[in-house]
């Protein structure tokens, strides 16, 4: 893919000196560090082909956000802006979640990682904190200055990708994975997630003036509310329906085996 020839991006590979691009250079190189380290790791522990696609289509849709068109046209466009964060959140972030890579990852490193291993692992069982920290994130970044920062400097560009990815995994991760005993906590983590952001996605939406800056079309926030509002809510209810469904098809289990009342 790095070989094939590729359109005139702003944020592209290979526009400017190599000093100014280290931030995406160093992106790349982190992703395919984690793809071949999956795939040699697979060999050792192989995954169930669910999350065997899961993981390929996550980090193909990750390469794609960040090094494709997309991204260039985020530069400009506050509603594409949205898109790719909510690409971030509420695509890859599941995905990557539910292809639970961690086991291929410590295959092939052993304990070389395992001080970061486990504090990811102990984080998982607090939905609660992490719906938190996730909702910190995403406010924090679309405050104006943090926004434009982001536009201006590569470096903080590649920090913002960063902080959305590893928040929305940590978060689906803890959702999506809670044992039966921390379903209620996880489905109440999704809907406070729902809330907030829908607050924000209405707070775009509604604006008489752009939040960022008199040269950003008040259309374009305003459509870029909205996306996070209409089509973020109802992704957050599928992640709120398939947490229930998961608790009581669980619950029902337990029940026909006599261990629960």
């Amino acid at each position: 893919m790095v070989c094939l020839p590729l359109p005139a991006l702003a944020h592209g590979l290979f526009e400017q000196a190599f000093s100014e691009r280290l931030p995406l250079w160093l992106t790349g190189a982190l992703m395919l560090t984690a793809w071949a380290l999956y795939l040699l790791g697979s060999r050792r522990v192989p995954p169930r082909k669910p999350k065997i696609a899961c993981f390929h289509l996550a980090l193909l849709l990750a390469v794609l956000a960040i090094f494709g068109p997309l991204d260039d046209w985020a530069e400009t466009s506050a509603s594409w802006h949205m898109s790719q964060h909510m690409l971030f959140m509420l695509v890859i972030a599941p995905l990557a979640a539910l292809a639970r890579p961690l086991p291929q990852w410590r295959s092939v490193l052993g304990r070389t990682l395992q001080p970061l291993w486990n504090p990811l692992l102990r984080s998982a069982r607090h939905p609660g904190a992490l719906a938190l920290l996730h909702g910190a994130v995403i406010w924090i970044w679309h405050v104006p200055r943090l926004y434009q920062l982001a536009l201006d400097n590569l470096w903080w560009h590649a920090i913002e990708h960063a902080c959305f990815l590893l928040s929305a995994w940590l978060f689906w991760w803890a959702v999506l994975r809670a044992p039966p005993r921390q379903a209620p906590q996880a489905l109440l983590a999704v809907l406070l997630t729902l809330m907030h952001t829908g607050l924000l996605g209405a707070l775009l939406t509604f604006a008489p003036l752009s939040f960022y800056g008199d040269a950003r079309s008040l259309a374009d926030q305003q459509l870029a509310g909205l996306l996070m509002w209409v089509p973020g809510g109802v992704l957050y209810l599928l992640g709120a329906g398939w947490v229930a469904w998961r608790w009581l098809g669980r619950r029902q289990n337990l029940e026909a085996r006599g261990l629960v009342d």
